[in-house]
């Protein structure tokens, strides 16, 4: 029998042995302590695995209607996050 397919988030948890740089570490144990490191990086990765997903959902939809338009993303850009777009600033 295969093992079932999990989500990112989903199913037991399964423990690895992870290699991070020294002061990548410290930084994390800063934040949330020695003990919190395994959920800090369950964390990390299913928000890197996030990306990674929108990031192919991106080059597929470029792939059908060709590159969005850069003006075009800064106006949208500028609306969500409330500031002025560059062709919108004042001088």
């Amino acid at each position: 029998m295969s093992d079932p397919d999990f989500l990112p988030g989903d199913g037991p948890s399964s423990g690895i042995s992870v290699t991070l740089a020294a002061g990548t570490l410290q930084a994390i144990r800063e934040r949330v302590g020695k003990r919190g490191v395994s959920a800090y990086l369950e964390r990390a990765a299913q928000r890197q695995i996030e990306r990674d997903s929108l990031d192919e959902l991106i080059a597929d939809f470029d792939e059908v209607n060709g590159p969005a338009d850069p003006a075009a993303v800064a106006a949208k850009r500028a609306r969500l996050t409330g500031q002025q777009s560059g062709s919108e600033a004042v001088a």
